[in-house]
């Protein structure tokens, strides 16, 4: 797995897998009580940006980083944290200088805390503990976290809460304070590539989630989106301003039947392999950001294989076993320095939704497959049984490429449509050729968006 996963600390977070664990530590970070207000302190921010959506742009890639992050200004005196886009877990956290015990990078770019722990009878912490029979045992104290990963990776640390800058595409610049991690212990076994980023950004439905937040204090919708250029970068968003009112495929969310569901699920689905089915059906997807590919269970991914081989038949590819980028690979007589060399001797994916009429994910080649370092072309789908997912499915940010995608709260739905998703999202070149435009409302405030914040951004 560790050739298959560029980055650590990156991982599959699905709840069967992630464990949040809240317990009182012995450890006292803080020697005085500060109360962590989570509200907004400012009676005028909900008219201001109530309706409203703030847009980030985004970093990364799918390879080499393996790793979509942004940069969010944190703190009193604000400074930038590159994080971890995560709508599989809840929990946004961020390497804290508290002092620290393991962090992967040093001061000065460790977060400072200044006694803004948030108490055990916070809202937020009380929701986020897994053993309701056992809370803090004292209700002024301080709010303990642990974190555990598939990958065997870890954070430990204590609950704050601070401001957060935001720009609103209503020209709104706003310093919500919210609830995160301050980790000062990260372990990550096996670790080869340590991570570059900060943190996380947790995305999922939780209470402790950045987006239920914003929410609560009545500055978004409940809905966020992303959009993750297969050239790199691409942009994020809270809210639902800039969603276009047509052309998104939206599709129920489903429940996977575990007790920890905060993630985002659809299903069951059908794998087709160029408009044909591969015999894999009823497959539960998981819509994880923090996985860099896409996992399915032995069955589905047996057929995937299966099929793409059957399509290579009589093509001019042969299997490169000395490439361990990833477990199954292929090269040719010269080395490809693009998909573009090598889609056409592939065929497209398509999960089939069977809750809604004609609602299809669109798997393009160069949406599953990677050019190595090496020149060798290389299948991003990988065995999710191998690494303990039993029948869960994991749809990883190569699948996201290209896709405005926007996950509902409120509806409790995911909708996709194929987009441009290069920054600054300017009205002409958000919506790839023959995609649907979003509304002029939309398109309004994306341009109002990219010309208010461009200097904000410039000094990140």
């Amino acid at each position: 797995m560790d050739s298959a996963k560029p980055t650590t600390l990156r991982t599959i977070h699905v709840a069967s897998l992630l464990v949040l664990i809240f317990v009182s530590s012995s450890k006292t970070i803080f020697t005085s009580f500060a109360a962590a207000a989570n509200q907004a302190q400012n009676s005028q921010w909900k008219p201001k940006s109530s309706g409203s959506s703030a847009v980030f742009p985004v970093q990364g890639n799918v390879y080499p980083d393996g790793v979509y992050t942004v940069a969010l200004k944190i703190g009193k005196r604000p400074q930038p944290y590159t994080l971890d886009i995560d709508t599989g877990s809840d929990l946004t956290w961020l390497q804290c200088d508290a002092p620290c015990v393991s962090c992967t990078k040093k001061p000065p770019d460790l977060y400072k805390p200044y006694n803004n722990f948030v108490r055990c009878n916070d809202a937020i912490c009380t929701a986020v503990q897994t053993n309701k029979n056992d809370p803090c045992a004292d209700a002024q104290g301080q709010c303990d976290y642990e974190v555990k990963y598939v990958d065997q990776g870890t954070s430990l640390g204590v609950l704050v809460a601070d401001n957060f800058q935001l720009q609103f595409s209503n020209g709104s610049r706003l310093s919500p304070r919210l609830v995160f991690g301050c980790g000062y212990d990260q372990q990550l076994p096996n670790s080869q590539n340590p991570p570059i980023t900060d943190g996380v950004l947790g995305l999922g439905a939780g209470k402790s989630s950045i987006v239920s937040q914003l929410q609560e204090m009545g500055l978004t919708g409940h809905v966020f989106g992303h959009c993750f250029s297969g050239q790199g970068g691409g942009f994020l968003f809270f809210g639902d301003k800039i969603v276009p009112s047509l052309g998104v495929i939206w599709v129920p969310m489903a429940s996977t039947g575990h007790s920890i569901d905060t993630h985002y699920s659809l299903g069951p689905a059908e794998l087709l392999f160029d408009g044909h089915s591969t015999g894999a059906k009823g497959l539960l997807m998981i819509f994880d950001s923090g996985s860099s590919y896409t996992y399915f269970n032995a069955i589905a991914y047996q057929a995937a294989l299966s099929a793409v081989r059957k399509g290579l038949s009589g093509k001019p590819l042969k299997d490169a076993v000395e490439d361990q980028s990833l477990p199954i690979c292929w090269k040719s007589a010269k080395p490809f320095k693009s998909v573009q060399d090598v889609k056409s001797y592939f065929k497209p994916l398509q999960l089939k939704y069977f809750k809604t009429k004609n609602a299809q994910l669109e798997i393009p080649p160069e949406a599953y497959l990677v050019i190595t370092k090496h020149g060798n072309v290389c299948l991003g789908i990988l065995n999710g049984t191998e690494v303990g997912l039993d029948s869960l499915n994991v749809i990883g940010d190569n699948f996201f490429q290209d896709k405005l995608v926007v996950y509902s709260n409120e509806k409790q739905q995911i909708g996709w449509t194929s987009a441009n998703c290069n920054w600054p999202p300017l009205d002409d070149q958000v919506y790839s050729d023959g995609a649907p435009q979003p509304d002029a409302d939309a398109l309004s405030l994306l341009n109002e968006y990219s010309s208010a914040t461009r200097g904000w951004r410039d000094e990140l």
